[in-house]
């Protein structure tokens, strides 16, 4: 996994890029090869999938809360799955934020399972039979859109409006995780966050207009405590420098940045180092929610955090899209649906049974093992 993003990917394409671009060709085939390949395990329930077509971050994780965040608002019993980028733990196994670190689940990992039940899966179809094993009535995928290994219901494409699709050119090339055109025409709808989407922007991207396309901006939370404060900000993100841009945005007076590898796991001297820093500055220390994860527990209460949310230009757009895929009579074709399935034998040795479905008040869990990735 790559954790920082070459900065030609940002540039139009030069010598290098041109040099990769072989191998770019031969990256997109090897997936193309998978997509005509795969057999997808088709869940009893509605699998939403929130991805990108670029690696690194572009907004994936908040988008999926802000989905899940909304299903269970309409008291739909909805799990998250996630690989657990970072982490050790290969799952399937059920986030526990009190047992729970970065180290063992990776740092999206520990966000999501805040806002809904949340499992950690390298293969990402247990980590699915898991969640309905469990009790899912939908589940939420943060990232796998590449992964032909689930069926997803609806797929929701997230695009950095400011990034877009870097220099358009596939690893190791480009930023790209397959040809655009071929990812876009799998894809619902778009997510074009940011708000420097400008009139023309989704064509500009090569985003037909046919497929619906959903505004949002990150927005963040209570950010207005910072203004006029001198700050050093670090960050370990896909891109540290929206982080940084945000911040400056809110009027802070920022004395300094220091940018990391995406989940990068911090030590206690680099942390130590930031303090004196931020006191050499007489500066607060910052960082994002993703981050602060990452940090030692005992050194977490001296830094601010920053938290942001999305907010949609028309909340009623991926409502809408939601109850499309859920429908009006979700009780009813949940019931049916779990009564048809029977758990595979890998899950059902990991001590899912399908006495589960049978229609107790309130269904058993077993967690499964936790086997190292």
């Amino acid at each position: 996994m790559m954790r920082t993003a070459p900065a030609f990917w940002a540039r139009p394409p030069g010598l290098l890029s041109e040099l990769l671009l072989p191998f770019g060709a031969g990256w997109d085939a090897a997936g193309r090869l998978r997509q005509t390949f795969a057999r997808p395990y088709c869940a009893p329930v509605p699998v939403a999938c929130v991805g990108n077509l670029v690696a690194g971050g572009s907004g994936k994780t908040p988008v999926a809360l802000a989905l899940a965040s909304h299903l269970v608002s309409r008291g739909i019993a909805v799990h998250i799955v996630t690989r657990g980028y970072g982490g050790r733990l290969g799952g399937p196994v059920r986030v526990d934020r009190a047992r729970h670190d970065a180290a063992a689940v990776g740092d999206e990992a520990l966000l999501l399972a805040a806002r809904a039940p949340c499992w950690v899966a390298r293969d990402r179809a247990d980590g699915v039979r898991a969640a309905v094993a469990a009790g899912a009535q939908m589940v939420v995928l943060d990232d796998g859109f590449q992964n032909p290994g689930i069926a997803k219901t609806v797929s929701f494409l997230v695009v950095d409006a400011a990034y877009g699709f870097g220099n358009g050119r596939v690893i190791p090339a480009g930023p790209l995780r397959e040809n655009p055109a071929r990812g876009l025409a799998r894809a619902d709808a778009v997510v074009l966050l940011g708000a420097d989407a400008r009139p023309g922007c989704s064509e500009s991207l090569g985003i037909g207009k046919a497929l619906r396309i959903l505004h949002a901006v990150l927005r963040p939370i209570a950010g207005e405590r910072f203004a006029g404060a001198r700050v050093l900000a670090f960050a370990g993100i896909g891109r540290p420098v929206r982080f940084f841009a945000t911040l400056r945005a809110l009027g802070v007076e920022l004395v300094g940045t220091r940018s990391f590898p995406d989940h990068h796991p911090y030590r206690s001297g680099e942390i130590d180092r930031l303090f004196r820093a931020a006191e050499r500055a007489r500066a607060r220390l910052i960082t994002t929610a993703k981050d602060i994860v990452r940090v030692p527990v005992a050194m977490r209460a001296a830094i601010e955090v920053l938290e942001v949310e999305i907010r949609w230009a028309d909340p009623a757009a991926p409502a809408e899209l939601l109850r499309t895929v859920v429908g009006d009579r979700e009780a009813t074709l949940i019931h049916r649906a779990r009564r048809a399935w029977s758990p595979s034998p890998a899950v059902r040795e990991r001590g899912f049974e399908s006495d589960m479905y049978s229609p107790s008040p309130a269904p058993r869990e077993r967690v499964p093992t936790e086997r190292g990735g």
